[in-house]
């Protein structure tokens, strides 16, 4: 702080001191060799009472570069006396702040007896002031006084060891010079002292030498090297000491946040949950807060946030710590009907870090897109228009025609297409920031590196959405854009032209796009040309589309939409006899099942000639897929449906057999009756064949069971010998000779 404004500020802090004392000069405590009767003019009067008053460091400060030699006097009475305590810590940390500062202390050696006198306080905390304010003297002033102290064994010990400690802080060869040379000038008596020496060359990493002769050397080498081999060396040690101090501290900062994981997926409740994040959302260490908003973030992914923590993380949106103000950022940016638009603007404006400043703005943008989401536009606040506008404003001047940051106008594209697909702009805002989109993409246009590009096509097309309120607008303006950018050799530029387009007219997107792309590099984009295709394709793109059948990635997809085309023909097209024998064939490459659902569609619209032929084909595939029942179905259909005699009797024996495989015993039965109202059955016969088959492989099973008995009480003449004989050999219980299987029934004699 400059003296002017320390000078003002004192004055301001010690006037009512003044006042209230009128008629009382003298201090609380007074400063020892200040007399009472002093003559000082009124400006040193409020230094010397706000520094003895109040311990200020201002105050010293200000009177420790003072003109007038009565102000050196009071800082000199300070440190002697030994009874304000906060006055000589004072007057220790101006000394300290002067030399960070740089600045020069006239006589500075005014100060070097008074300031040693304080080694011998009984206060810890302003004994080491006064070691480290030494500092403010160069070594050629301050090491004959400290060594001189640390001999005289008159002096306490606790005195002794802090001049120890003085000489320990400084980065100086002679200071280190002078530490060997003390743990050999140090007899037994000083074991304390000595002892201090030791741990003092130890810290600074000195060998320290278990003789005299050893730590000669040691002064011989250091000498021979010279001062700046010797800081080097010190700088060496020095980061190897802050590398371990750090991998220790990260030791045990990751033990303390293992240990709060722990207790965190211990909590079950959501409630109790939020209240032990808000509590670590507010710890002091930023290491803390950091982990809490980790664990924030992954639970906004997962559910939506307990109300309570809105406030907090709004909060920390001005934390002092940088990357707690990045992480709030990044989760702001997912909140949803959280009011931060304000504060996050009020942030952005005074963030020094760009990186973070990015974040800011990303999630600007987010809250004020919710904002409005939430809002008829109507009802939309003059504030949040103005915030909407200052927010468009950021894009446009500061982050989309960022040349040397692709993230920055990236994250402008987004956020103006964000505050543009709702209504509540007035039209030429509209068209201004349409506008831009345009001119930046063109300004990417050949350019290596597509990612760009990409974004502002996908900015651009998603504009063009049914949901945009200026859908229309852009459409006119983007259109000429997305044709051009369908050669790009970027996919993502291809895949978001593809989205435009797609938006504009799908229908004749997708009657340009099938000539040059359903082959296209991008699997992405080869999708979003069959999702078209499900959506509005025609009898034209079954080709393109049966191409696809069997990819792994594509074929199903490229079948669904098959599927869907099949739905909208009419039963009229041509295409139907086609695609029936072709996709039903014993090339085809579809499925069993998506042969069944293909002709199930062509069943419900196939005329009353072909219909039989697809029947048939479909009962072919259900027995093949052993689904009986509806096999059973599609044969009796047929069966009904055959005019002459010959074809029923070529259909009879599937839909007998699918009849018992499907558990239809009423029509397998009444099949069966009717035979045996015409003749007995022969065992050559198709019907006694299925039936033994059936029926002649004990043990049997409930159907089979259910079976045999409904044959049982099929009323027949009495001239069907046979046909009771087989009944018989079914009805008889399994005979089983040791080693042998169980009899089969064996046909009729005769």
């Amino acid at each position: 702080m400059c003296s002017r404004r320390s000078y003002l500020l004192i004055v301001l802090l010690a006037l009512s001191g003044l006042q209230a004392g009128v008629g009382q000069d003298k201090p609380a405590v007074a400063a020892e060799g200040t007399s009472e009767k002093a003559e000082l003019d009124t400006e040193l009067k409020v230094f010397r009472e706000a520094l003895l008053k109040q311990g200020s460091v201002d105050a010293a400060t200000v009177m420790l570069f003072h003109e007038d030699a009565k102000a050196r006097e009071i800082l000199l009475a300070v440190l002697r006396q030994g009874e304000n305590s906060p006055a000589r810590m004072a007057v220790c940390k101006a000394l300290i702040q002067a030399r960070e500062e740089k600045r020069t202390l006239k006589n500075d050696e005014d100060f070097i007896e008074p300031l040693l006198g304080v080694f011998a306080s009984d206060v810890a905390a302003e004994a080491q002031l006064a070691v480290q304010a030494t500092l403010v003297f160069p070594y050629d002033k301050i090491g004959e006084p400290l060594d001189r102290l640390i001999k005289n064994r008159e002096n306490s010990v606790a005195m002794r060891v802090n001049a120890i400690r003085a000489l320990r802080l400084r980065r100086d060869m002679m200071a280190t010079i002078k530490l060997l040379e003390l743990v050999d000038e140090l007899d037994d008596a000083d074991k304390r002292v000595c002892g201090e020496a030791k741990n003092a060359l130890h810290s600074l990493g000195i060998p320290v030498g278990e003789t005299g002769e050893a730590r000669k050397q040691t002064i011989e080498t250091i000498t021979r090297e010279g001062e700046v081999a010797f800081l080097r060396d010190q700088l060496t040690r020095q980061d190897a000491r802050m590398r371990q101090t750090r991998t220790e501290l990260e030791g045990w900062q990751g033990r303390y946040l293992s240990e709060l994981d722990k207790g965190y997926r211990r909590i079950s409740e959501d409630k109790a949950k939020g209240e032990f994040l808000a509590e670590h959302l507010r710890d002091k260490e930023a290491v803390v807060r950091s982990w809490a908003l980790d664990k924030t973030y992954r639970w906004r992914l997962a559910s939506q946030l307990p109300d309570p923590l809105g406030p907090i993380l709004i909060g920390l949106i001005s934390d002092e710590n940088r990357d707690v103000r990045l992480s709030t950022a990044e989760l702001l940016a997912l909140m949803q009907r959280l009011n931060s638009a304000q504060p996050l603007l009020d942030q952005h404006k005074v963030e020094p870090d760009d990186q973070v400043k990015t974040k800011l703005f990303i999630a600007l943008g987010a809250a004020c897109s919710s904002a409005i989401v939430a809002t008829p536009p109507a009802e939309i606040s003059p504030q949040m228009k103005k915030i909407r506008s200052t927010t468009l404003g950021l894009a446009a001047d500061e982050y989309l025609f960022c040349e040397d940051d692709g993230e920055k106008a990236r994250s402008a594209a987004e956020v103006i297409r964000k505050l543009l697909v709702r209504d509540g702009l007035e039209a030429t805002e509209v068209e201004k920031y349409l506008n831009l989109l345009s001119v930046r993409y063109e300004q990417e246009k050949g350019k290596p590196d597509g990612a760009l590009r990409g974004a502002l096509m996908n900015a651009m097309a998603s504009l063009c959405a049914p949901e945009s309120t200026c859908k229309a607008k852009a459409r006119a303006l983007f259109e000429p854009l997305f044709g051009q950018a369908l050669q790009d050799k970027t996919a993502f530029v291809r895949e978001a032209a593809v989205d435009g387009l797609a938006y504009i007219n799908a229908r004749a997107a997708l009657e340009m796009l099938r000539a040059g792309f359903v082959n296209d590099p991008s699997e992405t984009l080869r999708k979003k040309l069959i999702a078209m295709a499900h959506e509005d394709g025609a009898a034209e793109d079954l080709s393109w589309l049966a191409d696809k059948i069997g990819l792994n990635s594509e074929g199903e997809l490229a079948w669904q939409a098959m599927l869907s085309i099949f739905r909208k023909l009419k039963e009229t097209d041509a295409a139907w006899k086609q695609w029936v024998g072709t996709l039903t064939s014993q090339d085809s490459k579809l499925s069993r099942e998506q042969k069944i659902a293909f002709l199930k569609i062509a069943e419900a619209k196939a005329t009353n000639e072909s219909k039989l032929d697809v029947r048939a084909k479909l009962g072919e595939l259900y027995y093949a897929a052993g689904q009986f029942e509806q096999a059973a179905d599609y044969f009796g259909m047929l069966y009904e449906a055959a005019g002459e005699a010959k074809d029923r009797e070529t259909i009879f024996p599937k839909l007998l057999d699918a009849c018992l495989k499907g558990s239809r015993v009423e029509r397998a039965v009444g099949l069966v009756g009717n035979h045996l109202t015409e003749a007995d059955l022969d065992p050559d016969g198709v019907v006694i064949q299925l039936l033994n088959d059936y029926l002649g492989k004990p043990p049997l099973g409930p159907n089979q069971n259910a079976v045999l008995k409904a044959l049982e009480e099929i009323e027949v003449p009495q001239e069907r010998p046979k046909w009771r004989q087989w009944l018989d050999g079914w009805k008889a219980p399994p005979s089983k000779n040791e080693g042998e299987e169980s009899d089969k029934p064996k046909p009729p004699d005769g």
